[in-house]
């Protein structure tokens, strides 16, 4: 299966590891992600705040892109998901939404009919190689790990998507697979505070501290997250957390590509893992004992 792929602009700086994971977990389920070349910013979410046409001209340039080879478009950005398939869902509802980007995007000679299908990584992998299919290709199952999978706001939302928009379970599913478990985790859809953690840094911090906490207190060795910003946020600021609030609130956050692609055995190297801010003790256990029990029934050989 080839799909077309939209890293977006955090997946290729601070990001990398999402980015490596994701084609390395692609690639061993036998899909091939093929970069759009000379693909741009999505415009995040500042274009559209200032002007809409020119937001939906530089989304919908990506988009052109994508729709010459008619394959899909897989992004793993969060943000670039939504973003992507809101100038999608604008440009299909409106001929004259349509016609006005067009008209902006004739000038690098280009042109959008509002034809790809805009996928998160998730979504194809869960809909279209299938759990069963991943659980056959499961190489150190994750038994003992816990995890508190955490969608964010945005990948379920705001149009119904690939999962239920109140309680999806699709990460949950896909590393029960993976043989570990989920802890209940009621917080998976709570805001990380986002950007506000470059303007409003203490409402931020108190948003990011109730996620650590909830994923701490029901018993998780690692949160699990499908945003870039998210794993920031959640990851980059647990000093600032305990600071400010006097709260231990260690915990490492990890792709859910980078877990994935554990069980799948990938290397540390190939799923950018070690350029995490923590490591997962429990995650590195578990492969260090498949690969201390894979050598011993070696030498028995």
């Amino acid at each position: 299966m080839n799909y077309n792929y939209y890293p977006g602009c955090s997946l290729q700086s601070a990001h990398k590891g999402y980015d490596k994971s994701c084609r390395a977990v692609f690639n061993s389920l036998g899909c091939d992600l093929i970069e759009i070349e000379d693909w741009n910013c999505c415009g995040a979410t500042i274009y559209m705040s200032i002007n809409e046409v020119t937001a939906l001209a530089v989304a919908s340039r990506n988009l052109a892109l994508a729709e010459k080879t008619k394959r899909d478009l897989v992004t793993p950005c969060s943000s670039c998901f939504t973003i992507l398939n809101k100038a999608n869902r604008f440009i299909q509802n409106s001929i004259e939404v349509r016609d006005k980007v067009n008209s902006c995007l004739a000038e690098g000679g280009l042109n959008y009919n509002g034809t790809v299908r805009v996928r998160h990584p998730l979504d194809v992998l869960i809909n279209d190689v299938g759990i069963e299919i991943i659980r056959l290709q499961i190489k150190i199952p994750l038994e003992e790990l816990k995890i508190a999978n955490y969608y964010g706001c945005q990948i379920v939302r705001p149009e119904k998507g690939f999962d239920d928009r109140e309680d999806p379970t699709t990460m949950e599913n896909l590393f029960e697979a993976a043989g570990a478990s989920n802890v209940y985790f009621p917080y998976k859809l709570r805001c990380c505070g986002g950007m506000l953690m470059t303007t409003f840094e203490e409402a931020a911090l108190k948003l990011s501290k109730e996620i650590l906490e909830c994923a701490i207190e029901n018993g998780a060795d690692c949160i699990v997250t499908t945003c870039p910003l998210c794993q920031m946020n959640l990851e980059a600021y647990q000093n600032e957390i305990h600071n400010k609030y006097k709260t231990k609130v260690g915990i490492p956050i990890l792709f859910f590509t980078q877990v994935l692609g554990a069980a799948l055995g990938l290397s540390n190297e190939e799923l950018g893992i070690d350029s995490n801010f923590y490591r997962c003790k429990k995650l590195v256990e578990i492969k260090n004992k498949k690969s201390y029990t894979a050598q011993t029934v070696h030498s028995v050989i």
